[in-house]
Order: C-alpha cells, then sequence, then structure tokens
C-alpha cells in the first residue's frame, strides 16, 4: 500500500479527476494549499497598488492506493496535470510514500482490503 500526494496547478484538478477515474481510482482527499518553488510567484495590482504573491494556490491530493494500481495512479496524475506537451515549470510534484496500515471505520476492515479494489 501507498500513498499518493500530489501538488498541482488548481486549474487541472477536474482533468486529474478524470483520469483517475479512467483507471478506476476514485478515492481522494483534495486540499487548498499554497507553496513556492522554482516557478516563483508574480505581482499583482489592486487599487493602484503593487503586490507581490509568492505563495501561489495550489492543489493537494492525497490518494490511498494499493500497489496494483501505483503506476497507473502516476501516469494519469502526470499525464493530466501537465499544460503541455513537455509541461512548464509549476506543474506540480509527486510524492509515493510507503503506507503501514489502513482501516475502514464502518467496518473494520484493515490493510489493503480497506482501500478498495
Amino acid at each position: 500500500m501507498k500513498l499518493v500526494v500530489a501538488i498541482i496547478r488548481p486549474e487541472r484538478l477536474d482533468a486529474v479527476q478524470a483520469a483517475l477515474r479512467e483507471r478506476d481510482v476514485y478515492l481522494m482527499t483534495v486540499t487548498d494549499v499554497r507553496g513556492c518553488g522554482r516557478q516563483g510567484g508574480h505581482t499583482e495590482f489592486y487599487r493602484g497598488m503593487e503586490f507581490p504573491v509568492r505563495l501561489l494556490p495550489k492543489i493537494k491530493l492525497e490518494i490511498a492506493v494499493n500497489d496494483a494500481f501505483l503506476e497507473a495512479t502516476i501516469e494519469a496524475i502526470v499525464h493530466a496535470a501537465r499544460t503541455s506537451a513537455t509541461g512548464r515549470i509549476g506543474d506540480g510534484k509527486i510524492f509515493v510514500l510507503p503506507m503501514d496500515d489502513c482501516i475502514r471505520i464502518r467496518t473494520g476492515e484493515r490493510g489493503s482490503v480497506a482501500i478498495g479494489p
């Protein structure tokens, strides 16, 4: 079992969800986050004043998968979150973490059975 954590652009969320559904990956937690990296920031103007924006809005996906679904999940996220054929700085990152256990609260099932197919 693995925990896939992906940081993506907010506008790519629908495409990523659709790509994951095509691969039978439905369970995920989505969080609005802010972050910075090589993309840096940008400057916005509000009422004639200039404001630097250093932390950019992003979406964080947390997806628990069985080992059999890991590569399909990564592939779906990479292809759907990429903004062009070669990608651009700021498209995001994927982290894969080991997951020791999972418990379905409703039934008490543990391990890969609790995640799903």
